[in-house]
């Protein structure tokens, strides 16, 4: 198995994407890229910790590649916007990429060009993506986790930009 962790906007509409992937074995929501040990909801919330939400997703190479779900990653939000996504407003629902290994950072890097090329191409802004090697990761509360599948009509504020992702079409060479 290996993992990856994604942020792009409210965590429960994003793991609901990649929970849905096939060669996922299992996700779970947190906070990643902040600047205080073991952030609670709240405090993430306030726009003090640095943090942004995430899901880390655990998954079998053998049945899905990384390119596969930065894939999911792009065109499940819009990575144009900034410190929101959606009417979702603050630091913690900036895009970013959290890397395991160079090999990924690189895939990612190679994503990201390939995929600003395309939004450029439709009129779409510069990708705000931060693509850094992979910092602690904080699990959310019980309640964070598998919110969508416990509350099927919750809130998630997520919709792509409708431009195809090109991955798996470039290579991180």
């Amino acid at each position: 198995m290996e993992q990856a962790i994604f942020a792009m906007g409210c965590f429960w509409g994003a793991e609901r994407m990649f929970q849905e992937a096939e060669g996922v074995h299992s996700t779970a929501v947190g906070y990643i890229a902040g600047h205080t040990p073991d952030p609670t909801y709240e405090e993430v919330c306030s726009g003090r910790t640095g943090h942004t939400e995430a899901v880390l997703v655990v998954f079998d190479p053998q049945v899905t590649s990384y390119a596969a779900l930065l894939k999911i990653f792009w065109e499940g939000h819009d990575p144009t916007q900034g410190m929101r996504q959606g009417p979702d407003v603050g630091t913690q629902y900036r895009s970013g990429i959290y890397c395991f290994g160079e090999l990924h950072q690189r895939e990612a890097e190679a994503s990201r060009v390939a995929y600003q090329q395309r939004l450029g191409e439709q009129g779409y802004g510069e990708i705000t993506t931060e693509i850094l090697p992979a910092p602690e990761f904080h699990r959310a509360e019980e309640y964070h986790q598998q919110y969508l599948t416990k509350n099927p009509g919750g809130y998630c504020g997520h919709g792509g930009t409708g431009v195809s992702c090109p991955v798996g079409v470039v290579t991180s060479d």
